[in-house]
């Protein structure tokens, strides 16, 4: 990921090297979340869930008695329910290729949109791509920084929403001070570009416990292409507990911008400490079910999650490679 100042700058890590040097701190005492008490020892799987009726509306009074959540089938018991609107780190990542260029103003006022609609507390960060990714703005609450950062416009190049989100996961590792961490991605073609791969970004996105929600504006004309972007977006948003959204023309962007902003401020948060102790690297399928008269509702969070007592690596580039400034 690149800073755009002056000049176009890598965005810098730090050395993995220098945490072995680090002596270790402290122990901190144990985190209260929601009421409970948990021991450094015990891994608290935290899902947010969203619960919508037949007729796509929230529901939001449901108690903690008619949901279940399973591991691999297992039935979990529920240690932490709450339903609250809390902060998020949020990356806003925007198509900035030459394809977007009718397109680009529109979308830049629904994003800002959707900031103004989300959390007064919650951090933004934005990053504009097209076959290389720029940080144009890191983390803020400053509704002028990030309309700055969004109106910035470099129309070239090809797509490369892949390596955009491969890179906008390392940051919020690196830099996010939330627990809640979402991503929104917008783009209106199929990635050709990326180093990633989609096999590597979807495991990654699995692992970042960070929700994304996707925007494609397809064009269907291209029906191969599109048909394989909607795949992808579709894929990467479901398995995160996101949603993908298609509308049929930039002018839509703004009311799915408005909904995705009220989808992060309405979700239930759910706890639970795993059965399965094992920290051996498995992924975890996880499903979230509805008893009593909530059945007939439907409850969307993310599919699964990979179980280490420590997050897999630290922040790196694309398959640890450099892109060019």
């Amino acid at each position: 990921m690149l800073h755009r100042t002056n000049r176009l700058l890598p965005l810098t890590l730090a050395a993995a090297g220098l945490w072995a040097q680090t002596p270790p701190a402290p122990k901190p005492p144990a985190p209260e979340v929601g009421g409970f008490i948990f021991r450094a020892e015990t891994r608290l799987v935290v899902l947010h869930a969203t619960v919508v009726d037949k007729s796509s509306h929230f529901v939001t009074n449901l108690t903690q008695s008619v949901f279940k959540v399973y591991e691999n089938n297992v039935e979990q018991t529920l240690k932490l329910f709450r339903r609250e609107d809390v902060p998020v780190s949020v990356g806003l990542i925007i198509d900035n290729s030459g394809s977007m260029r009718e397109k680009r103003e529109r979308v830049a006022a629904a994003t800002l949109a959707f900031v103004k609609a989300s959390n007064p507390q919650d951090e933004v960060f934005v990053v504009n791509f097209n076959d290389e990714a720029f940080l144009d703005q890191d983390f803020t609450a400053s509704q002028e920084l990030l309309q700055d950062a969004l109106k910035k416009i470099d129309q070239r190049g090809g797509t490369a929403f892949y390596d955009a989100l491969s890179m906008s996961i390392d940051h919020l590792k690196q830099k996010a001070r939330k627990d809640k961490k979402i991503l929104l991605l917008v783009t209106d073609g199929e990635d050709n570009a990326s180093q990633m791969t989609m096999e590597k970004l979807l495991r990654k996105a699995q692992d970042a416990e960070a929700a994304i929600f996707t925007v494609g504006l397809l064009n269907e004309e291209e029906r191969r292409a599109a048909r394989r972007t909607r795949r992808a977006l579709t894929t990467l948003a479901e398995a995160t507990g996101g949603a993908a959204f298609f509308p049929k023309d930039a002018g839509e962007v703004d009311e799915i911008a408005h909904r995705i902003a009220l989808d992060i401020r309405n979700q239930y948060i759910l706890g639970y400490t795993p059965t399965n102790e094992a920290q051996d690297g498995s992924f975890r399928q996880v499903r979230v079910a509805l008893t009593g008269n909530a059945r007939n509702h439907t409850v969307r969070t993310r599919t699964g999650y990979y179980a280490r007592s420590t997050p897999a690596g630290g922040p790196k580039g694309v398959g640890g490679s450099q892109l060019r400034p």
